[in-house]
C-alpha cells in the first residue's frame, strides 16, 4: 500500500494528460502535440487474491511501459469497486519480493518501505494530502476521493499519462522484477487482497 500511497502522492507533482486514443496509446502534451506511443513488453500482471465474498477489489489495472522507468513516462488506467463504505481504521499488510539471481527474496520493512504493515492508512493519506486540500490531478478531474471514508461504489480512472520525476529510491529498489501482495483489513476483517507483478528500471 505504501507503493500505492506514494503513487497517489506523486500525482500531485507529475504532469498528467488523458490519452487521445485508448487503442494506440498516444498521449497529448500541453501543446497538444503527439509523441511516440508507450510500448510494453507485457510482463506486468495483477490479480485479486481474496475470496469471492470480499467486498472490495479491482476490475482492471493497466500500467505501461513495462518495465516502469523512473524517471520516465507512465501510462495508467484503473477501475475498482467496494460494496461497503471503507472507513477508519484501515490496515494494509504489504509483502514485497524481489527476484535476485532467479530466487524470490522477501524485502524487509525499512523506513516504512518494503514488506510493511500500515496500521492507519487513513491517517497516512491525511499526511500526504492534508484534509481540506483538493485531491491532486487526475483524481480531482475524475471525482476520485483521496481521503477516508471511501463510499461504496465503483471508481475508475481512464488511460492517463504521467511524467515521473527523478526520485531517490532505496538502494534495494533498483532495476529488477518484483512481486507484491497487499491485504486490506478493518478490525481484523479482510476487505480486499491484491497481487501485482511488475518490473522497475531506475536510472
Amino acid at each position: 500500500m505504501k507503493v500505492i500511497v506514494a503513487f497517489l502522492a506523486c500525482l500531485g507533482s507529475v504532469s498528467a494528460y488523458q490519452v487521445d486514443n485508448e487503442d494506440t496509446f498516444y498521449i497529448r502534451t500541453l501543446h497538444n502535440k503527439k509523441v511516440k506511443p508507450i510500448l510494453s513488453q507485457g510482463t506486468f500482471s495483477w490479480a485479486n487474491c481474496g475470496g469471492e465474498k470480499e467486498p472490495a477489489g479491482l476490475k482492471s489495472l493497466s500500467i505501461q511501459p513495462d518495465p516502469i522507468s523512473i524517471p520516465g513516462d507512465l501510462q495508467a488506467s484503473v477501475a475498482g469497486f467496494t460494496a461497503v463504505n471503507l472507513t477508519a481504521p484501515l490496515t494494509v499488510n504489504i509483502t514485497l519480493h524481489k527476484e535476485v539471481a532467479g530466487i524470490s527474496v522477501k524485502i524487509p520493512c525499512v523506513e516504512e518501505i518494503g514488506s510493511c504493515v500500515y496500521d492507519d492508512v487513513c491517517q497516512l493519506l491525511n499526511k500526504v494530502i492534508p484534509p481540506g486540500q483538493d485531491c491532486p490531478e487526475p483524481l480531482f478531474t475524475y471525482g476520485l476521493p483521496c481521503h477516508c471514508p471511501f463510499k461504496a461504489g465503483e471508481y475508475s480512472m481512464p488511460n492517463t499519462y504521467f511524467n515521473l520525476p527523478p526520485v531517490e529510491l532505496p538502494s534495494w529498489m533498483t532495476s529488477g522484477n518484483y512481486k507484491a501482495m497487499g491485504v486490506l483489513t478493518r478490525n481484523e476483517q479482510e476487505l480486499a487482497c491484491l497481487k501485482v507483478t511488475f518490473s522497475l528500471k531506475s536510472q
